[in-house]
């Protein structure tokens, strides 16, 4: 993790470049584990990069970005399963790493509910299985749905395959009548190997470890492949219900138990943090025996109530953190250093290892983040791992916490080869041979042929089919490769002109290798189905730097239409005026963001593109959630000040749930200021602009029980 002097070296341009690169990185991570079961970074280099965005965020917390990665849950469901939209969002933890940030965590529990230091607050301490998760919903007493977690709002419907698992009951006695149960799917380790070993004498894939093996025998689309592999099931958690399970978390993972339930033995309630320390690391001296994976403990309040009272952030709840076990390490050989070109023109390298064993994987692929992370120093100049490079030849120790990719982390000089050189960094993008430059404040060097340059064509091309954006089925990376290869797309119009430019287009694409009649027809079908588009996917689709999925929704709900997202970002264009205020003053847009949206679309070629696009789409209208009867629905609201009945945080949250918007600045658009004492420039600025300003008393009168 870095140091607090390292965060404190950053400027703010630094920080902002960081910050971007930490989004991209991270979602990129979140697809590959949670979407594709094809993890391409360690759970200690995810936790790490998540723990440096947040340490940034804090330092700085007006940069915050839209898409940050505190945004970001899971990944979109996967194609060949249905889609099943959670009645209740299954959300990810905060995590944590050391004692201290446990304490914090009470601490900041114990501001919000306004307790005393002293006063007895209890939690449940669980280990955290490293597997998949699942959501059952019962009616009746019967399982009638199984769900994975997918994004956090949709996924993948697996009833079929969750009925093939023991330790999930098909019915329950004494249940309530709607009962949604969540846990986590896993495979213990001897089931583990015996399957592997099957595998092998098959001929068939084997796996990584348990994880990758229980998420990738649950997402079968045969049922009976399922069955034949040997999964478990621990219940912690519950969703939608009709009646309550209990007052407490113990009490409801009890009562879980008690309707047939596996549940976890080493559940135990803490009171305060040295408690929940012990129970750490209880856990963890037992980890290596206890026959199944998991990479932490998960401390959540024990009382229902608080919990209500605590609710949720944007995407993980107040009320419960996850404390991660430490990396693993190992030492290999570094054989070679790769250059990959992303989508943004990114140069990434990645370290090329002689295959080794860490935690029980073999991995033989490592980031190495950028040119400054290889030569042995950081955005500034100052020196990482004592200023010691990498270069091809070397000895290296990499870490890993799971089943991912890990993390060059140090290297033995003692075992350097004599004829080791430094490594050279590419100026020239290995792709297309534009020039790869690297901006003031960037840590990424990018390339600079744009269109031209095939690497970045074609991974936007991939972004743009993919799962959150038009997710096309039939139409996923591996045929976008082939179809910009034969010269049939080249920019996203291509690919819904397909069936008009080759007539039917069955007969051409059917005698391709992998390619028959009724799945080349099913593609076309398939394509048409996309040409009706929520506006949030579509400004996703685009692939523009900065506007993530997070940050494309805020956009959507803000502007409405594509027509008028697009007239603001033509008036915007000067980066200055109201519709740039407007546009920067939305609650999770930055400057940074708002400035790449400006001018990616204000240029020529890229707006020519979007036109062919707009031809063969209808693009629905984003929509806000039912808000009838508010009388704040589609108001926008600026808070500041310290408000006194209410953190600033329920109070944004509760004008968000009635349909408002809020805004971080007031600007002639602002409808409401609401002002607690404190109150400075903003409230001086409302004032200028004549903008009515409340106090927290008459804002709760204004929405009154709504």
């Amino acid at each position: 993790m870095p140091t607090p002097k390292d965060i404190d070296t950053l400027d703010e341009a630094a920080a902002r470049a960081e910050l971007a690169d930490l989004a991209r990185r991270l979602a990129e991570a979140n697809v590959a584990y949670h979407g594709d079961d094809a993890p391409e970074i360690s759970d200690a280099d995810y936790d790490r990069l998540k723990a440096r965005n947040a340490a940034i965020e804090a330092r700085f917390p007006h940069l915050k970005r839209s898409d940050s990665p505190t945004e970001m849950v899971g990944a979109a469901p996967a194609e060949g399963f249905s889609k099943v939209t959670h009645a209740v969002p299954m959300l990810s933890l905060s995590n944590a790493f050391a004692a201290e940030e446990i304490e914090e965590f009470d601490r900041r529990i114990r501001r919000y509910l306004n307790l005393a230091d002293d006063a007895s607050l209890a939690y449940t301490a669980e280990p955290k299985i490293d597997g998949l998760s699942l959501s059952l919903r019962y009616e009746k007493g019967v399982l009638v749905q199984a769900a994975t977690r997918g994004d956090g709002t949709t996924g993948e419907n697996v009833t079929a395959n969750a009925r093939t698992i023991a330790d999930i009951p098909e019915r329950l006695d004494g249940a309530p009548e709607l009962l949604e149960v969540r846990g986590e799917v896993y495979m213990s380790h001897p089931d583990f190997a015996a399957l592997n070993e099957r595998q092998s004498a098959r001929g068939g894939k084997t796996f990584a470890n348990p994880r990758n093996a229980a998420a990738g025998s649950l997402r079968q689309l045969d049922a009976e492949i399922t069955r034949d592999r040997p999964l478990r099931f621990f219940a912690y958690a519950w969703g939608a219900l009709s009646d309550p399970l209990a007052e407490t978390q113990k009490g409801a993972i009890d009562r879980l138990e008690a309707l047939g339930f596996a549940t976890n033995p080493l559940t135990a309630l803490s009171d305060g943090p040295a408690e929940m320390l012990r129970h750490y690391a209880a856990i963890e001296e037992q980890r290596a025996t206890l026959g199944y994976d998991i990479d932490g403990v998960v401390y959540k309040v024990d009382d229902l109530a608080l919990q209500r009272r605590l609710g949720f952030r944007s995407t993980t709840p107040r009320w419960a953190l996850a404390h991660k076990f430490p990396a693993e390490l190992a030492w290999t050989r570094l054989e070679a250093i790769d250059i990959q070109v992303g989508r943004t023109g990114a140069l990434s390298p990645v370290a090329r290892l002689t295959p080794v064993t860490v935690g029980g994987v073999v991995v033989s692929n490592a980031t190495l983040h950028n040119e400054d992370y290889i030569a042995g120093r950081d955005s500034k100049g100052q020196q990482i791992r004592d200023g010691k490079d990498i270069r091809v030849g070397d000895w290296v120790q990499v870490y890993r916490a799971g089943d991912v990719i890990p993390k060059v982390a140090d290297v033995d000089l003692s075992k350097r080869p004599d004829d080791a050189q430094p490594y050279a960094f590419p100026t020239e993008c290995p792709e297309c041979g534009s020039d790869a430059v690297r901006e003031e404040g960037d840590a990424v060097r990018r390339c600079t042929g744009g269109l031209i340059c095939p690497a970045q064509a074609v991974e936007k091309l991939k972004h743009f089919v993919s799962r959150a954006a038009f997710d096309i089925e039939g139409l996923g990376a591996k045929q976008v490769e082939q179809f910009h290869a034969d010269g049939w797309i080249a920019e996203p119009a291509d690919i819904f002109s397909l069936r008009d430019r080759f007539g039917s287009g069955i007969q051409q694409l059917k005698n391709r290798e992998g390619w028959g009649e009724k799945s080349a027809a099913n593609l076309f079908d398939a394509i048409d189905d996309k040409r009706q588009i929520p506006l949030a996917r579509l400004i996703f689709a685009l692939g523009i730097r900065h506007v993530g999925e997070s940050a494309s929704n805020l956009l959507a709900l803000h502007y409405g239409t594509w027509e008028a997202l697009e007239t603001a970002v033509s008036e915007a264009a000067e980066q200055s005026g109201p519709a740039w205020e407007d546009l920067i003053g939305i609650d999770g847009v930055g400057a940074v963001m708002a400035g790449s949206l400006v001018s990616t679309l204000n240029q020529d070629a890229e707006r020519a593109s979007i036109a062919r696009l707009l031809e063969h789409l209808e693009v629905e209208p984003a929509q806000r959630a039912d808000t009838d009867g508010s009388p704040v629905a589609g108001k926008t609201v600026v808070f500041t000040g310290t408000l006194e009945r209410m953190t600033r945080a329920e109070a944004k949250a509760m004008a968000e749930r009635l349909g408002a918007k809020v805004s971080g600045s007031v600007s002639a658009r602002t409808d409401y200021l609401v002002a607690g004492p404190g109150a400075g420039s903003k409230a001086k600025k409302a004032a200028e602009l004549g903008i009515e300003t409340l106090d927290e008393e008459a804002w709760l009168t204004l929405i009154g029980n709504a």
